[in-house]
């Protein structure tokens, strides 16, 4: 596999600057519709002692290696999917998702209807699920075609096989797939199924969950050292190059070359699991394919994981979402314009308020809260060093951008810090253009540099008696 060189650029940087465009993923496996009935629930049947649910609403997306292929277009990589479908609506819905998020698709005629898994939710949370899972193994000649497909691509950085055990990975699939790729130097993930591993083997890293490694080889305590072990045994009978298991709420072990690597989980309420998998091996094999380590890369994948299982269903990352996720770094211009369009294509509400925030106070957390308040994000311009100077003084600042802006993107209420080195975010503003632009104090609306890019102005109130030229004035805070 490739690998960056020292000072390149992380995974996020990489998301963040748009060149996540540039790599080229192709997956192959079993395409899910998943269907959606939502509802409550009021009284109990006369029929039988069970609940009677009103259904409300419906909607479909896709799971399996659909699902991976929806992952990989929201990060904004090229995709190209080989799966099959039936002749019937739900291929229908299958090639409606597809065609509108732009991959690229082959899809192979089953004689049995489309895999289609339906859940029942009330109040958000999942009560039942109802699968139409005919498993239909994929003949002699649409192995052949899928092979021949897969070769006549074009600059593929990475391939990726969704097996979800229902039929397209066959062993002559999945033996075939690894042979072509590896001979072009192109890695192979695999999100494994099933108790036959060894029609994986010479993949470059399968990433299985805990319970499909212990179908392997029995019990696992999900242990450190017991992952380890039976990772590791696993990994050399298959002859994988690498394992990563995936462990719930204890995060992600990677084993492989002589190398043990523990990513932990961060404490977070989990709502559905639904998915999780697919995000993970899709996240690792873009890393991957734009050149980053394999521990970057799991890196990326465990901070991805984190933001689909606080979702309800198979939610695909979207770019927007892991940037807003790692904001430990300042983004650029660039990056947060192109991070408030994605948002806006998803109909949530910007707000943009700006300043020095040098040193962060109880009037600083109350006008952004309230600044939150009035969208679905916030987004804050951050003076640079050599702006507050300019603004404040010499002494000024007190802590440096770097620093601001990590205490800032540490707010539950910010989502995004970005720095502008103008006097004014005037021309930040004009690449944003937010729905909201606010600013606290006794400023005027109508005064505000850029104001024109914005669609409204708030003016927020101040906390009495708190500032910092006062607080350093005084050398304390009141």
């Amino acid at each position: 596999m490739n690998t960056q060189t020292s000072g390149s650029p992380s995974p996020i940087d990489f998301l963040r600057s748009g060149r996540m465009a540039e790599v080229n993923v192709a997956i192959l496996g079993d395409v899910v519709l998943d269907r959606y009935l939502a509802g409550s629930t009021v009284r109990v049947s006369r029929e039988a002692p069970i609940p009677v649910v009103v259904c409300s609403g419906e909607a479909d997306n896709l799971g399996g290696a659909g699902n991976v292929a929806m992952n990989l277009r929201g990060l904004g990589c090229r995709v190209f999917l080989a799966g099959t479908v039936g002749r019937d609506e739900a291929a229908s819905r299958i090639r409606r998702h597809l065609e509108e998020k732009g991959v690229e698709a082959r899809l192979f005629d089953r004689s049995v209807p489309t895999l289609t898994k339906t859940r029942l939710l009330c109040g958000g949370q999942q009560v039942a699920r109802f699968d139409h899972e005919t498993v239909e193994p994929l003949e002699a000649p649409a192995v052949e075609e899928s092979l021949a497909w897969l070769k006549a691509l074009l600059a593929v950085g990475a391939v990726v096989l969704s097996d979800y055990g229902l039929g397209f990975c066959t062993s002559e699939l999945c033996s075939a797939v690894i042979g072509a790729a590896r001979a072009r130097n192109i890695p192979v993930f695999v999100d494994p199924r099933g108790r036959d591993w060894d029609k994986y083997r010479g993949a470059t890293i399968a990433t299985p969950n805990l319970g499909e490694l212990a179908a392997i080889c029995g019990p696992i305590l999900n242990e450190d050292g017991a992952v380890v072990r039976a990772g590791e045994k696993v990994r050399r009978e298959t002859g994988l190059e690498w394992l990563l298991v995936t462990r719930s709420a204890r995060g992600m072990t990677l084993v492989g070359e002589g190398k043990v690597v523990h990513v932990p989980a961060r404490p977070l309420e989990v709502y559905d699991v639904s998915g999780a998998g697919d995000t993970v091996i899709a996240c690792l094999a873009a890393a991957v394919a734009a050149g980053f380590p394999i521990e970057e890369a799991i890196r990326f994948s465990n901070e991805a994981a984190q933001v689909v299982v606080a979702k309800t269903g198979t939610y695909p990352i979207a770019a927007s979402d892991l940037c807003a996720a790692s904001r430990r770094e300042l983004v650029s211009q660039e990056a947060a314009a192109e991070i408030c369009r994605r948002w806006k294509e998803e109909g949530q509400k910007i707000v943009f308020t700006n300043g020095c925030f040098d040193i962060l106070h109880a009037g600083h957390i109350d006008s952004l809260e309230r600044a939150r308040g009035l969208g679905d994000r916030l987004i804050v311009g951050l003076n640079s060093d050599r702006s507050v100077r300019t603004l404040k003084g010499p002494g000024r600042p007190v802590n440096s951008e770097e620093n601001r802006a990590r205490v800032l993107a540490a707010l539950r209420c910010v989502d995004l810090v970005v720095l502008f080195d103008e006097d004014t975010p005037a021309a930040l503003l004009s690449e944003l253009r937010p729905h909201v632009l606010t600013k606290g104090g006794d400023y005027q609306a109508d005064a505000l540099p850029g104001r024109e890019f914005a669609g409204e102005v708030v003016i927020l109130p101040l906390v009495a008696g708190l500032s910092t030229t006062e607080i350093l004035r005084k050398g304390r805070i009141p």
